[in-house]
């Protein structure tokens, strides 16, 4: 049976209203099925909805499930950041003033705010090394590049499955029309620098027909596992920001940081731009 439950739906990664990457989040979801949260993510048609929960660790303050309209992730950027706007803005209180602590099925994620805006812990990733070179190929077949145009290339996937090549610049990047026919499973990135004393470092694109997001307008895992190889490898210091979202008319601005110990925090301006009742 449908009942009211708190909803929101928070515009993240942009300083500007309706320019950033819209989250839906339901709260009070324990007794929704998978197939409830499916259902409702394809009708929300958005690149992800996400659902609050009753966390089942100490440690955490919330669980959180995270759909696409193709099916669930275990971790996402910008969901993790609108659903944390969310819980606090519609009554949750951390355990830990300015910390919070998001359990999702790729582990404890955490959660601070500082200067005004909400960063999360890049979690650990599960796949790196460059990529093979038959799906490299592949990749480079489906952006419609030559293979020289590829600086370098890498697994940076701590969840969703995610690629990514580097390109030189980003004006590469922005020119980008891929035909995602070719890769339909893919979970795919393309990065390229600004010229120094740019106001940003670097312009992403992501591109997620795997899960049925052709581009994903500003994607926090991706900036979260591509600041880790980059940092890793020395390729830039350890704070810079990106600009993503210009080919859909958005604009996402991503801070990324490094902590003395290597932690790196991903983050952004949050903001509601609608709150209500979801009927679910």
């Amino acid at each position: 049976m449908r009942r009211q439950r708190q909803f929101a739906q928070i515009d993240v990664f942009s300083p500007t209203p309706y320019l950033g990457n819209p989250v839906a989040v339901i709260l009070d979801a324990e007794d929704l099925e998978d197939a409830d949260m499916l259902r409702i993510a394809r009708w929300t048609n958005l690149s992800e909805t996400t659902f609050v929960l009753p966390p089942t660790t100490r440690e955490a303050d919330y669980r959180l499930r995270i759909f696409t309209p193709g099916g669930e992730l275990p971790f996402a950027g910008h969901p993790t950041l609108g659903s944390a706007h969310a819980w606090q803005e519609l009554g949750g209180t951390p355990k830990i003033a300015e910390r919070l602590v998001q359990e999702c099925d790729a582990g404890p994620v955490e959660v601070r705010r500082r200067a005004g805006l909400l960063s999360f812990a890049a979690p650990p990733t599960r796949r790196s090394g460059d990529i093979e070179e038959e799906y490299l190929g592949q990749i480079v077949d489906a952006f419609g590049i030559d293979h020289d145009q590829v600086l370098a290339h890498q697994w940076v996937d701590n969840g969703p499955g995610w690629a990514v090549v580097r390109l030189a610049t980003a004006r590469e990047v922005l020119e980008l029309q891929p035909d995602l026919s070719r890769i339909p499973a893919a979970m795919v990135g393309a990065i390229g620098a600004y010229p120094d004393g740019s106001e940003h470092a670097f312009e992403l694109r992501t591109f997620a027909p795997g899960v049925g997001v052709p581009e994903d307008p500003v994607c926090g895992s991706m900036n979260a596992a591509v600041a880790q190889w980059f940092l890793r490898t020395g390729a830039v210091p350890g704070c810079y920001r990106v600009s993503q979202g210009r080919r859909l008319d958005r604009a996402g601005d991503v801070t990324i940081t490094a902590d003395p110990d290597g932690t790196i925090w991903v983050g952004g301006n949050t903001n509601t731009l609608f709150h209500g009742t979801a009927y679910a």
